[in-house]
């Protein structure tokens, strides 16, 4: 059932609006003044607010707006014994769903309160779908980091040439490769992803190319390799840093020959798929040190893509988070938890050597274990 606070300064109509409104079913919180309701809001989840225009203290409307001003996510619908047409405009261009005057008529409150409990429903379902058709684009942040490597995307994702993305662990290397598979002519067709460092050296080769039955002991039939299934597509070699000197060889001739042959096989076979490679390493090191072909790596670098950690894109945290708790929300097909300003400020300050990755696993724990709302003493207490 929907959470409402009723802020008023006078005692009489906080008691009858919190009977009236409990015997409907509703969960009812009050506040005898204006800095108490901000409190309040500020450190727990509300659906609607019935506030008071005229206060002692703090007015409504200055609560109207500063809830505005910080972001909080409530339905406000003002009351007030001296309305007039002035106060109702204003009340509105802050924000307001309604204004009522006190006392108020009980079934038109009712009626006011469900429409503004719906209207609030509805502008939080927009919001999450706005958020969720931007999480498709995969790539989150608004930095200048993000803006130059949306840029690369824009030119590099149209055309056919080879990427090799580069950038640390968690940092988003495969979603960049996703971004440029989507803006370009084969985004209709397969996206093929190997990750080469979890595959085992003697299986590699017919995880990429594919085996003929008989092949080897447990080659019971035969197998289409990865080249084939994303000949119109994308293939994409993560951790390609990590492949078996024996698979480079392959990868080499089939990107300059555009054929493979599958292990076991004797027919060659054309394939063309674009191919996009990612790595944690330093494939100049692994160069030098005998690790890594030369020659491939050139094959694969035609335009190199650095994704930068997210110690260089500490402003992009906040849109982050808000996107891993609209995400986490949907995942568990609850409600999204807000959280206070103060506890993103925090992870902001953090060092994050897991990148993104670290911070999604970080906002799915305060999700779990925080109460109503994030605060800064949750994020000090789990983001470790």
């Amino acid at each position: 059932m929907s959470k409402i606070l009723i802020v008023d300064d006078e005692k009489a109509i906080l008691n009858t609006l919190q009977e009236i409104l409990e015997f409907e079913g509703y969960t009812i919180k009050t506040a005898s003044s204006g800095e108490e309701g901000l409190e309040m809001l500020e450190n727990e989840a509300f659906n609607l607010c019935l506030c008071d225009i005229r206060m002692g203290d703090t007015d409504g409307l200055a609560v109207l707006s500063k809830a505005q001003e910080t972001g909080i996510d409530t339905t406000f619908i003002m009351l007030s014994a001296h309305g007039t047409i002035e106060t109702a405009v204003e009340a509105t261009k802050l924000g307001a769903f309604d204004f009522l005057e006190k006392p108020p008529d009980l079934n038109r409150i009712l009626i006011t309160i469900k429409n503004a409990l719906e209207n609030g429903n509805l502008r939080r379902e927009t919001k999450r779908l706005k958020k969720i058709s931007g999480a498709d684009k995969g790539i989150i942040g608004e930095g200048k980091a993000m803006d130059e490597l949306k840029e690369v995307i824009g030119k590099v994702g149209p055309t056919e040439a080879r990427a090799l993305i580069t950038g640390p662990n968690g940092s988003g290397k495969e979603l960049v490769a996703r971004a440029i598979h989507k803006a370009s002519p084969r985004s209709k067709a397969p996206f093929i992803e190997v990750n080469c460092a979890a595959i085992p050296s003697e299986l590699i080769e017919s995880e990429l190319f594919g085996h003929e039955k008989g092949s080897f002991t447990s080659a019971i039939k035969q197998r289409i390799g990865k080249f084939e299934l994303a000949n119109d597509g994308t293939l994409f070699l993560d951790e390609i840093g990590d492949m078996s000197a024996s698979a480079q060889a392959k990868v080499l001739r089939a990107l300059q020959e555009n054929k493979i042959t599958r292990v076991g096989g004797e027919k060659d076979i054309e394939v063309k798929p674009r191919i996009i490679a990612a790595t944690n390493k330093d494939l100049k090191k692994e160069i030098k040190e005998g690790n890594f072909r030369e020659d491939l790596y050139h094959r694969l670098s035609v335009v190199l893509i650095k994704v930068p950690p997210l110690k260089e894109r500490k402003d992009d945290i906040p849109t982050l988070v808000e996107h891993f708790l609209t995400e986490i929300a949907n995942g568990y097909g609850e409600p999204e938890k807000a959280i206070d300003d103060a506890a993103v400020k925090y992870l902001q300050d953090l060092e994050w050597t897991g990148n993104v990755r670290e911070l999604r696993n970080v906002v799915e724990r305060l999700v779990i274990m925080s109460g109503e709302k994030i605060m800064a003493t949750d994020a000090k207490k789990y983001a470790i």
